[in-house]
């Protein structure tokens, strides 16, 4: 209870906060001239080391990228990406006590034809981009986002590789050892092997005309700054990949930090993409198969990241995206980056809190092998589908209202009122029945997982999509329209070893 004869005059006792006028508290001598979190003061040395040592970790504690591998590093010339490359960089020198033992390229996407910049402005960042990549001695890929409409259909067919009996992260380090050892001093080191092939892997970042133009019309069909993203990280996706696999590239590094990806897990679940979260969000994301995408910036908050960036002054160019002067609410994925951003400056464990819930996903999907089928993908994402569910499954819910909700239910999956197929005649040149017909926006949402048909849905001509993504939907149409038609002719699992 309050008391009368209180004393309210005295003065209050105020916490000690963290200062950069105390000591470091790794080393205990140097003064600290940065704190990442609340007592954890760093002097410079001391940083660098902790922030070096963090990256190699992440890196050893996987296992996943093995000696000689050749590596593709994604850099946007963001400030993640960047100092993502400048630790590479620096793992590969000489002076390095624990080397990486792998073999780096870099690879830009120019998406300036889709964020409003003229051919001047793209040509500017191009070269600002160029002159950091020529400093490193590494082979880099400057490709611009128009050639997605030359890309062949096969980038959306995953490649299975057969693991090797006996293959282990150890046993490849052994491997690599000895043919070091038997190679002796007479042989290039890795880093000078990757420096005279700087400039001879350089693709030209030149696109026609008339694929600027329909680039230009994709994203102009889509009527939402939502399914516009949506869209630019998928066609980014297939570019990096098929660039990977066309120059011998089976691992490729994305410059993911810890922010990033507590923003992507909650627009993600946003956007319905629930069940491919731990591919999303992961370390190692092996949906492709052949070609396996890693984040050894994951452990990084972007505080972290701009200390680091400043105080060793690492290089950056800023290029304006899609949301860049955009309001909060423009996009899901700007309203969910406003709000991680503004609740961490008021709860500083808003990020790990949520990145660490990220790292206790797990997918749901078994392992593909060599005797299996393999499991049905998405056509656009080539996650596993998720709509494939029981009828009292929220999604199956969904369409049928979404059905309903037009007047036409559709039992069978296909609507064949008016085809030529019901009347028992033959349909003419370019008719409903042509196989060289494109497909529509209905007969695409058999193929696309639940958040690649929302992002189809806001399309208003499906036509404008890339060849190869329309080729290999009516491949995939004719595939099942045949094992259809031949069903009751296939034996079952264990019938041949019944008889």
């Amino acid at each position: 209870m309050c008391q009368v004869d209180e004393e309210y005059d005295s003065v209050l006792e105020q916490k000690s906060l963290p200062a950069v006028s105390k000591k470091c508290m790794k080393c205990k001598e140097g003064t600290a001239v940065l704190i990442i979190r609340v007592g954890d003061a760093f002097c410079r040395g001391c940083f660098k080391e902790y922030f070096k040592h963090k990256f190699r970790a992440m890196l050893g504690k996987n296992r996943v990228l093995f000696p000689g591998e050749k590596v593709l590093l994604a850099v946007s010339g963001g400030p993640v990406s960047s100092c993502m490359l400048a630790q590479v960089q620096e793992g590969l020198s000489r002076e390095a006590p624990k080397k990486l033992r792998f073999m780096p390229g870099i690879i830009y996407i120019d998406e300036g034809g889709v964020c409003g910049q003229n051919a001047e402005e793209r040509e500017k960042a191009v070269v600002q981009l160029e002159s950091i990549f020529r400093t490193t001695g590494l082979p880099y890929h400057i490709v611009p986002l128009e050639q997605v409409f030359t890309l062949p259909e096969s980038v959306l067919e995953p490649v299975y590789r057969r693991e090797q009996p006996g293959s282990s992260y150890k046993a490849a380090v052994d491997q690599h050892i000895r043919s070091e050892v038997t190679q002796g001093h007479g042989k290039p080191t890795v880093e000078e092997s990757q420096g005279a092939l700087g400039q001879l892997s350089l693709q030209a970042s030149t696109y026609k005309l008339e694929h600027k133009l329909a680039l230009e019309g994709l994203f102009s069909t889509l009527k939402t700054l939502t399914a516009k993203q949506d869209m630019l990280h998928t066609l980014r996706q297939h570019l990096i990949l098929h660039t990977a696999r066309i120059n011998g590239y089976s691992k490729v590094m994305f410059g993911d930090s810890c922010t990033r990806l507590a923003i992507k897990l909650l627009t993600n679940i946003s956007l319905g993409r629930g069940a491919a979260l731990a591919a999303d969000t992961a370390f190692s994301d092996s949906r492709y198969g052949d070609v396996v995408m890693v984040r050894p910036m994951r452990d990084y908050s972007s505080k972290e990241i701009g200390f680091y960036n400043r105080l060793f002054e690492v290089q950056s160019v800023f290029i304006p995206g899609l949301d860049t002067k955009t309001a909060d609410k423009a996009s899901i994925q700007r309203l969910t980056e406003s709000f991680v951003v503004k609740l961490q400056a008021d709860f500083p464990s808003t990020v790990s809190t949520v990145y660490r819930t990220s790292e206790k996903l797990h997918t749901a999907c078994p392992p593909q092998s060599s005797t299996t089928e393999p499991a049905a993908k998405c056509l656009l994402c080539l996650c596993a589908l998720d709509t494939k569910a029981d009828d009292a499954s929220a999604c199956h819910a969904t369409l049928m209202s979404e059905q309903l909700s037009r007047g036409t239910v559709e039992k069978t999956g296909r609507t064949d009122a008016g085809c030529c197929q019901g009347q028992k005649q033959a349909c003419g040149d370019g008719g409903c029945c042509s196989t060289s017909r494109a497909p529509g926006a209905t007969d695409l949402r058999s193929l696309l997982c639940y958040s690649c048909r929302l992002t189809i849905k806001d399309m208003t001509a499906v036509d404008s999509l890339p060849p190869y993504i329309s080729s290999e939907a009516e491949k995939r149409q004719r595939r099942a329209a045949m094992k259809k038609e031949i069903g009751e002719f296939l034996l079952e699992d264990g019938g041949a070893d019944d008889e």
